[in-house]
């Protein structure tokens, strides 16, 4: 739609739309091509938007109708692997990174209300989303053959890798539903204290946990106390950020019995950062911020030993799809209360993300820790 725009305003419309399309077959995607990942422009003012804004300004013209594709997944590992970049920065981009630079995004009244703004959407959601396990996090589908299986299967994963045992007693660091406890403590006898920020999801989580040794506390991680024989983060330290890496493992190392073991599993960025990327930051996750391994072993440096590191990150590339197609299959149900525009933005979440874990942008670590001196674990690392 270019109505009411003048010559100087086409031309530049025009520039736009060639630059546009060469970056683009630069990735094999047309512009209205047949194949899956091509794309359809609607609204010729997206070659603007895009030029101006880069990956920001892609996913809000998404999410504004402007273009469509039928595989988001596979366009996006496509200008991946392409190499794909902006010829200009994004001053909008740039803002939120010089913040990020400055200023503890990450705080405990920070975190509060990132928590708020994602994990307490709707339990409604996050259930018809990923299904029976609500777990939020990448599965482990070597033997699975669905999502179900495939996140009990992580949970059996984590399990062994701590090398869980009757009686023992766990700390999980950002505790979600409460179902790795729920499966911990029923599979393994063993008592779980687990943190989380989010009020939608303790709610849901004690009755999840009602009558096992579970213990699930509305606070921040860093209020952690006591004595753990393990303490252990699934999808935690995205929302940690770099300027709280080191006090992380301070809690850690403050609430971890002699002998004992640490755990993370974490999404891990191919480069070290201060912030996510810019559409994320503001649409889906604020104030994320994934970590580098250099940035992690950093922070462990002089107090923790890694034990074991093993990146299952294609796995997440599945795990994502499963819950799109989850996601997809329950809208008739979840339309009346997130509407049009909240659909496509999930879709674009979650599919987007799919892609740059298929191009391996981004991986998936999980890091066996114990004290510098301690004995090294004879738990299974596989």
């Amino acid at each position: 739609m270019t109505g009411g725009v003048g010559v100087l305003g086409r031309g530049l419309v025009g520039q736009a739309e060639r630059t546009v399309r060469r970056i683009l077959e630069s990735a094999d995607v047309q512009v209205g091509g047949g194949r899956p990942h091509d794309i359809e422009v609607h609204d010729s003012s997206f070659y603007l938007r895009v030029l101006r804004d880069g990956r920001l300004g892609l996913g809000e013209s998404y999410v504004d109708g402007q273009w469509d594709t039928r595989a988001l997944d596979e366009l996006t590992a496509r200008l991946i692997r392409a190499g794909v970049k902006r010829p200009l920065p994004s001053w909008r981009a740039a803002i939120h990174l010089a913040a990020a630079r400055v200023r503890n995004l990450q705080s405990v009244i920070r975190a509060r209300r990132s928590v708020a703004d994602h994990y307490d959407i709707g339990n409604d959601l996050y259930q018809a989303m990923l299904g029976q396990t609500l777990a939020y996090t990448c599965a482990y589908w070597s033997w699975a053959i669905d999502l179900d299986e495939a996140q009990l299967a992580k949970f059996d994963l984590v399990c062994r890798k701590l090398g869980l045992r009757p009686g023992m007693k766990v700390l999980e660091l950002g505790c979600g539903w409460g179902t790795f406890a729920r499966h911990a403590s029923s599979n393994y006898g063993v008592h779980v204290s687990g943190y989380t920020l989010s009020r939608e999801q303790i709610s849901l989580g004690r009755q999840l946990c009602r009558g096992l040794p579970v213990e699930l506390h509305l606070a921040d991680y860093r209020t952690a106390r006591g004595s753990y024989d393990a303490v252990v983060s699934v999808g935690l330290m995205e929302h940690v950020g770099p300027s709280n890496h080191r006090r992380y493992m301070e809690v850690v190392d403050r609430c971890l019995a002699p002998g004992g073991i640490a755990f993370i599993h974490t999404i891990g960025s191919n480069r070290s950062q201060v912030l996510i990327d810019a559409w994320f930051h503001r649409y889906v996750f604020p104030n994320a911020a994934i970590p580098s391994l250099a940035q992690l072993a950093a922070a462990m440096e002089g107090t923790f030993v890694a034990e074991d590191v093993h990146n299952i990150g294609p796995h997440y590339d599945r795990t994502l799809m499963a819950w799109a197609a989850n996601f997809e299959r329950a809208w008739p149900q979840l339309r009346a209360r997130y509407g049009g525009r909240f659909r496509r933005l999930w879709r674009y979440y979650l599919l987007t993300s799919a892609g740059a874990f298929r191009a391996r942008f981004m991986q998936l670590y999980q890091i066996v820790m114990t004290r510098a001196g301690t004995r090294q674990p004879e738990c299974r690392l596989g």
